[in-house]
């Protein structure tokens, strides 16, 4: 995906992919994991769902440890701010959006007992959202 700048890897069905750049918590290794998205107003979600698994994604953990990052999306790299949404309205709305694209989020949802977290990735520093 990051060597064709995402003309191959860049979209699974309808869901658009993007690359998230984090730094592991105990190891300090920089790592960077493709992920789902749906863009909303200048931001972009992404879901913590593993799938259905009772644990959370080891990324997860690693982007609760930081208040910024980059994504990459196609060829571009945008700084973001991280924010994992905890108010119930802005969740509803943002789950059956990212569940619009791919229902399977409601199949992984009803594997577990955990709520499968969300985070929304902002744009900072003059970083271009989506339009």
């Amino acid at each position: 995906m990051r060597l064709s700048g995402g003309r191959i890897g860049g979209q699974v069905g309808k869901a658009p992919m993007l690359s998230v750049h984090h730094v592991g918590r105990k190891s300090g290794q920089r790592r960077v994991t493709p992920l789902l998205y749906q863009p909303d107003g200048d931001g972009y979600v992404i879901v913590a769902s593993r799938g259905g698994s009772d644990q959370h994604p080891a990324w997860l953990f690693n982007l609760r440890e930081m208040s910024e990052t980059t994504i990459e999306i196609g060829r571009k790299r945008i700084p973001v701010s991280i924010r994992e949404v905890t108010d119930d309205a802005e969740r509803a709305r943002l789950w059956s959006k990212v569940v619009a694209v791919w229902p399977d989020y409601d199949t992984y949802q009803s594997r577990t007992e955990r709520l499968i977290p969300l985070i929304m990735l902002e744009p900072v520093g003059g970083g271009v959202g989506p339009s």
